[in-house]
């Protein structure tokens, strides 16, 4: 099967702005899915409200674009019902996080098998450039003209305390990784995190002076390196892709196959 094959063509040309990062993680997502060989009906993305969340419009899967922040909820009764089903949840970064926050991370307490793909453009892009839970101090948005104060969320690093058992980062730079994590992260058996950042240059770009999207792709490989790496003891402020997080642990859907099991029994 063509990655085309898996696209809704009559919903085409897409909403996104010219030079959004949020195309490169569609197409990559599309080529980790196609490499795995899955067919259609054994996927169901399921989103929110947000740029991001447009992707599950675009594909021809099972899929449903539920309420804003609620994509993890109504994910979870999903592989809760078809636990043989592959279930991925595209969020933007306030859709993950701010609304979505509290869903986020009990999802990952539970290790429930769902793979998130948390991409991470710094903004709320689709209702006019606010500041999100991961913009981080000194940004300029729309409701921050004097600079955002508040600190921002690391991903990895909510993700792996709050249990995520596969957690992983990368950039639009990087479409190739993009793809590779996910593969890994759809394949892994449990709660699986991959950050993308992502460009905005509508709002986060122009409003901050980054310049083009072309401009905001190529910083991301400067301001990026491998886990480990030399250049990362070299220089501290670098932020490091791949792979942090990958363990098996009990998987929540199986853990409740053994609850009801046991009802079933009397016991």
């Amino acid at each position: 099967m063509a990655v085309k094959d898996y696209i809704r063509e009559r919903f085409f040309p897409h909403m996104w702005c010219p030079g959004c990062g949020h195309g490169i993680v569609l197409n990559s997502m599309l080529r980790a899915i196609d490499a795995l060989g899955l067919s259609k009906n054994e996927i169901v993305m399921v989103s929110g409200i947000g740029c991001s969340s447009r992707i599950s419009g675009y594909v021809d899967f099972h899929s449903l674009h539920t309420l804003h922040g609620r994509a993890l909820a109504f994910a979870t009764g999903v592989k809760l019902s078809r636990p043989e089903l592959n279930v991925i949840v595209p969020m933007g970064d306030g859709d993950a996080l701010a609304i979505g926050g509290n869903h986020f991370i009990h999802a990952a307490r539970r290790n429930i098998d769902l793979t998130a793909v948390v991409m991470n453009n710094r903004i709320y892009g689709m209702t006019g450039g606010q500041y999100s839970p991961l913009s981080g101090q000194g940004i300029l948005a729309t409701t921050a003209p004097y600079s955002n104060i508040d600190s921002d969320f690391d991903v990895v690093d909510l993700a792996s305390a709050a249990g995520a058992t596969f957690v992983a980062r990368t950039t639009t730079y990087h479409a190739r990784q993009i793809t590779d994590l996910l593969k890994a992260a759809i394949l892994h058996e449990g709660f699986s995190v991959v950050e993308v950042m992502s460009q905005c240059p509508t709002y986060f770009g122009r409003k901050n002076r980054l310049g083009s999207a072309v401009d905001m792709v190529e910083r991301f490989k400067k301001i990026t390196t491998p886990i480990g790496s030399k250049a990362k003891r070299e220089h501290p402020e670098l932020i490091e892709r791949g792979i942090f997080v990958q363990k098996e642990t009990t998987e929540y859907c199986s853990a409740y196959d053994d609850v009801i099991e046991k009802a079933m029994k009397g016991n």
